[in-house]
């Protein structure tokens, strides 16, 4: 199993989009399946193999998440934050105004899907392979 220790070792190394296919190949590793990161605190759940989960703590000051959800600006901040010119607190904070309320990312389907508070899904995407 893999503990709360060891993914914030691995997330440390992630300093821009640009780093998250290294992070999805490390997290794998570990045993990781899957996880569903909060962005209002930026908690995060994972789920590894036969049930087993952890969750981190809240990692910042709680954002409010606008109600209605703006695909197109959060498509151009997606896309500014996976060219490596936004750091995660800063893609969090834009991912809130944009009203995205939480990503789900499956590492066996490698897909991350974004969701707006109505769950509705904004934002299909496969994950790149490092």
């Amino acid at each position: 199993m893999f503990t709360i220790n060891q993914i914030k070792e691995t997330h440390s190394k992630v300093k821009s989009g640009a780093d998250f296919p290294n992070f999805i190949k490390e997290l794998k590793q570990m045993g990781v399946i899957g996880y569903e990161t909060f962005v209002a605190d930026g908690h995060t759940i994972y789920n590894g193999k036969n049930g087993f989960t952890i969750q981190t703590e809240p990692k910042y000051s709680k954002l409010e998440i606008a109600a209605i959800s703006n695909k197109n600006q959060f498509l151009n901040d997606l896309k500014n934050h996976q060219n490596g010119n936004t750091d995660y607190p800063t893609f969090c904070s834009d991912c809130a105004a944009s009203g995205i309320e939480k990503w789900v990312v499956d590492l066996q389907q490698m897909t991350c899907v974004y969701f707006d508070k109505a769950a509705t899904e904004i934002l299909v995407e496969k994950i790149p392979t490092a």
